[in-house]
């Protein structure tokens, strides 16, 4: 879990309760992706988004990447430029959390049409 910043992980007693008390970011584990595991183009623009949420101290290197890559795959899957305005929008509203969100739909459509890319190969 990141939970403003921080890595927590929880210890070998089992169960844990937090309570957080004031707004900080905050992402589960099944959320987090990790560099080594950005290996495509809307996980890249997951991760500059997760950076966004996370460490706000660099967002201009996190928007400037955000707007290369997103500009990069607009023009090669012009299909996608719908869901990208939408999670541009959600950067400019500063609201990160919710791109996140958006950007795992990105990460679905790639997925889906590398499914079928790959499905046509198999079938020639």
């Amino acid at each position: 879990m990141i939970l403003g910043g921080a890595v927590v992980t929880n210890g070998s007693g089992g169960s844990c309760d937090l309570v957080v008390e004031n707004k900080v970011p905050i992402l589960r584990q099944k959320d987090i992706l990790t560099e080594e595991k950005a290996d495509s183009p809307c996980r890249r623009i997951y991760l500059a988004v997760q950076l966004m949420y996370i460490d706000e101290a660099n967002l201009p290197a996190y928007h400037k990447a955000f707007w290369d890559l997103a500009a990069d795959l607009v023009k090669a899957v012009p299909r996608t430029v719908g869901l990208i305005d939408s999670i541009s929008e959600m950067i400019l509203q500063r609201n990160y959390y919710q791109a996140l969100k958006l950007t795992k739909r990105l990460i679905d459509y790639e997925q889906e049409v590398l499914r079928r890319v790959s499905g046509s190969v198999e079938n020639v």
